[in-house]
């Protein structure tokens, strides 16, 4: 049975990948902050977990719930816009930002990548066009921006330690979706952006090198 991890599945993306990957008949494992929504995965079918990502004991214990599993599919999704105003930005909306996006994605990602490596999978993390340097054509939501940026950089140096081992890193982008995040007049409903996103995943060549896509399977520069 194929197996997939979800890493922020409490709604959204997150919470449809799951119900995707069950309806399909893969084993999910699948994580989120509360005891409710915890219990909520369960009902569906998944392995659940509480994890807050920004739970320095909490991700390292992850290590050892997930110790022998081997990962057809990983999915960091756990993310946050941030505020919604630019400009000068405070201190506490950074740090939040960065955290979450980012500082998660470093802590977690060498605890996944060897059991993905396990079962020669694909590793993905939930990135954005807008974090995309070379294909910017505005600034605005600039903390969000430059999380994406970073959390992109994270991902190129974890597959260049762990491609070459069996790992196949991506960077995706949603599209813009009718989430909490994205907003009602967003152009795609969370069912579309996910099947896309999956497909990405499935048809995705074995690579040693990050690669950088769209739901719809096209490539985004860096």
């Amino acid at each position: 049975m194929a197996l997939a991890l979800v890493i922020g599945a409490s709604r959204g993306i997150g919470l449809e990948l799951v119900r995707q990957y069950l309806a399909d008949g893969w084993r999910v494992i699948a994580t989120a902050r509360s005891k409710e929504d915890v219990a909520m995965l369960a009902e569906m079918g998944a392995e659940a977990h509480k994890l807050d990502v920004t739970n320095l004991e909490a991700v390292a214990g992850m290590g050892w719930k997930l110790d022998g599993e081997e990962l057809d599919v990983a999915i960091l999704n756990a993310g946050v816009y941030g505020p919604r105003s630019d400009g000068f930005p405070m201190q506490a909306d950074f740090d939040s930002v960065m955290h979450i996006n980012v500082l998660s994605a470093m802590r977690l990602l060498p605890i996944i990548a060897p059991l993905v490596c396990a079962g020669r999978g694909k590793l993905a993390v939930m990135s954005s066009r807008m974090g995309s340097l070379s294909e910017r054509q505005g600034s605005t939501g600039s903390l969000y921006r430059a999380s994406k940026a970073a959390l992109n950089s994270v991902l190129v140096d974890t597959a260049h330690q762990f491609g070459p081992q069996g790992a196949t890193c991506v960077a995706l982008h949603p599209g813009w979706v009718r989430t909490d995040m994205g907003g009602a007049g967003a152009a795609l409903a969370v069912e579309e952006s996910v099947r896309g996103l999956r497909k990405v995943l499935a048809e995705l060549p074995a690579s040693e090198q990050a690669v950088y896509r769209d739901y719809d399977g096209s490539p985004i520069g860096w």
